[in-house]
């Protein structure tokens, strides 16, 4: 093929709830009860000799693995000898070939049967003959749909990618004091080698190959074809993942759900174009949007995870994340050897340190809004003066200048909130991200938002408030799809042009040889993940629900953002960055909770602004006491509404709750059987010993 482009207490979501581990434990017990017979299953063994042995496969390429160019051989071969070895000496049990003679670049594939005990051991879930989804069991890999005996499309390239990124990052050091060949780069047992051999230099770059002709494929029917038609899901799943397929779904899902805001928002902006105090029906209309949309999609999410089969695929025994450090301990539930990291430590270190530094960055922003507010001071003087052209201009650049650098701190920020969560040693990915989008969200919120309610609530300007807003909301757009999509385009299409030229091959080549590829794929960006993207989109979904009925205009110019963002993240997924691994995933994560979050404060934020209106205050004349008290009466009751509605609608659909409850039902059963016939063997035991 050629390519194209500790803490066990302190995290408890090693173990689901008990519920899911008796759930999944039924699965299993299905599975064993499932099992063909002994005789029947060394028939199928004696069948399919390219599945049960390793010894010889077609060799597939499908991760790249590039070492420093002077990395001493002891240190290659000592690597390359753990990737090979099995599972018993605390290898990989991969298959891995360099690029070119003497060359630190190398290609890693598997065999079909080693994929297959991947998969099992990550617990994927595949649709059985039955059309319902189960864990996969390697055993019973036959009772699958679309289960061949060679290499086929049972698991997808992303899914392949996925199990070997898997097994390479649960390499850890056993009696082993230092990289060989690195004195410097000392090990300890529980250490993740492929971490320390990223931090010490070794370890170049690892990423998984393109398929180009399934990327010319995804590519057309995606993005190179401009017509108003939906994503094609399922292809992107097929090829990037779950998590990143999310993300699209999401985008397009939130694009269309503000449809209804921007139909309202055109002829409400144009008719009532200097009328500021005419916003109490579109501020109303904004309450029970952001209260719905959300609903929506957690079912239509839902749908979507069960057809991928990640919706019931519970990560019970998660592996401790690459970057975690800590003595050799044992898991207590699995019995596996991993590190242990005291609680207490990196608790000392959230509260000494990552607290603190956050309020520090929260009292900068509220600085630099200060420096704002004069800025808007001086300028209204100055025009008020000059009375020119010029100078009514001018009144606009405060705006701009504030919202550009409001976009510096955020990324700078980012940065510092990066280094900050791996410094506190997260065991679990979950349990990283969730703390690094909290500090990232919190900033975030103050440096874009800590204006506008200053302005809507204190200086109650909402002339200056949808000029802020205004700016803010574009000058974000521009610089974020210049910095993310237009950007790295550029340069990628640049830097491939060079390469090409270097390599000698002619542009109007349409296939390389893996070589070439492989060098080419090299040069190009890594994609860091869908956080960037997602925060776009909370700081739109709150501009857009906190104060969009002072400016209708803001949805509108959010679904045009948007419909440009498909494409642009369509184009810079294809072509500019590298292909990034495959990783499952049932939901948004821990976004859905920023944005319910969101939804909660635009509902207070609306009601304050609707007993700000006018109309409202003139039933109130010198009652401010009585109109407070019933802003906050009304505010409550709609917090208790959306709360309920949250309740009453149910996140999974009638019939896939059905389906998850028949799988369950039937586990439940298969461990019956499997008890009573454990206790009979157990029985007939005991009673050959009496005779």
């Amino acid at each position: 093929m050629t390519g194209c482009l500790n803490d066990v207490g302190e995290e408890r979501d090693v173990i689901d709830s008990w519920g899911w581990s008796l759930f999944t434990g039924c699965v299993r017990a299905l599975a064993e009860a499932l099992r063909p017979s002994e005789i029947e299953s060394a028939a199928r063994m004696k069948r399919k000799g390219s599945v049960s042995e390793d010894v010889e496969f077609t060799f597939t390429p499908l991760v790249i693995l590039e070492l420093a160019k002077d990395t001493p051989e002891e240190t290659t071969e000592w690597l390359l000898q753990k990737i090979k070895d099995g599972k018993h000496l605390s290898g990989a049990h991969l298959s891995i070939r360099p690029l070119e003679e003497n060359s630190k670049v190398y290609v890693i594939g598997a065999s079909w049967r080693r994929l297959l005990l991947g998969a099992e051991s990550l617990g994927f879930i595949k649709e059985f003959q039955d059309g319902s989804m189960r864990v996969f069991t390697y055993n019973n890999r036959e009772d699958y749909k679309h289960f061949t005996d060679d290499d086929s499309d049972f698991l997808t390239m992303a899914e392949k990618q996925y199990i070997i990124k898997r097994e390479l990052e649960n390499l850890r050091a056993v009696n082993e004091t230092m990289v060989p060949g690195h004195p410097q780069a000392k090990l300890y047992p529980g250490k993740s080698i492929f971490r320390r051999l990223q931090t010490s230099g070794i370890l170049i770059q690892l990423y998984p190959l393109h398929e180009p002709a399934e990327l010319k494929k995804l590519s057309f029917i995606w993005y190179r074809q401009v017509k108003f038609s939906f994503q094609p899901l399922d292809e992107i799943q097929k090829y990037f993942g779950q998590s990143i397929v999310l993300y699209f779904a999401f985008l397009e899902y939130f694009t269309f759900a503000l449809f209804p805001m921007a139909v309202i928002g055109v002829p409400y902006y144009i008719f009532a174009w200097e009328d500021y105090d005419k916003y109490i029906v579109f501020a109303t209309f904004n309450l029970v949007w952001s209260t719905i949309v959300l609903e929506v999609w957690k079912r239509w999410c839902s749908r979507l995870s069960y057809k991928w089969g990640t919706l019931t695929m519970k990560r019970e025994f998660e592996e401790p994340r690459p970057g975690f450090h800590g003595t050799l301990g044992v898991n207590p539930a699995t019995g596996r050897k991993e590190p242990v990291y005291p609680s207490y430590r990196r608790q000392l270190r959230i509260y000494l340190v990552s607290v603190p530094f956050v309020c520090f960055s929260l009292y900068i922003c509220i600085v630099v809004m200060m420096i704002y507010f004069g800025m808007e001071d001086l300028v209204l003087a100055y025009n008020e003066e000059a009375q020119s052209m010029f100078s009514s201009s001018l009144l606009y650049l405060p705006s701009v200048v504030y919202a550009l650098v409001i976009e510096i701190m955020n990324r700078i920020y980012r940065y510092a909130a990066t280094f900050l969560t791996s410094w506190e040693n997260h065991r679990l990915e979950s349990s990283y991200q969730n703390h690094l989008v909290l500090k990232v969200l919190v900033f975030n919120f103050v440096n874009c938002f800590a204006s506008l309610f200053y302005i809507a609530f204190i200086l109650q300007d909402m002339k200056l408030l949808r000029q802020n807003l205004a700016a803010l909301l574009i000058t974000s757009q521009i610089i974020n799809q210049f910095v993310e999509s237009l950007f790295p385009y550029c340069l990628q299409k640049h830097r491939k042009k060079i390469i090409k030229q270097k390599l000698s091959i002619s542009t109007e080549e349409k296939e390389l040889p893996l070589t070439d590829q492989v060098k080419l794929e090299g040069k190009m960006d890594t994609f860091l993940g869908t956080f960037d993207d997602y925060l776009e989109l909370f700081q739109q979904f709150g501009y857009v629900s906190l104060f969009s009925c002072v400016y209708p205009l803001a949805a509108i110019l959010a679904v045009l953002n948007n419909i440009t963002e498909v494409f642009s993240d369509a184009l810079k997924m294809c072509r500019v960055f590298k292909r990034p691994f495959s990783q499952p995933g049932s939901d948004i994560g821990v976004w859905l909770l920023a944005f319910e979050t969101m939804g909660v404060i635009s509902v207070m934020t609306n009601c304050a602004l609707i007993g700000m209106s006018p109309q409202v205050k003139s039933f109130f004349q010198g009652k401010s006491i009585e109109l407070v008290l019933l802003i906050v009466a009304v505010e409550h009751v709609l917090l208790g509404l959306k709360f309920i509605l949250a309740f009453a609608i149910s996140d999974i659909p009638r019939d896939i709750r059905n389906k998850v409850a028949r799988l369950e039902f039937e586990s439940m059963e298969a461990l019956k059987q499997k008890q009573m016939k454990e206790a009979d063997e157990s029985l007939k035991k005991e009673q050959q010993k009496m005779k």
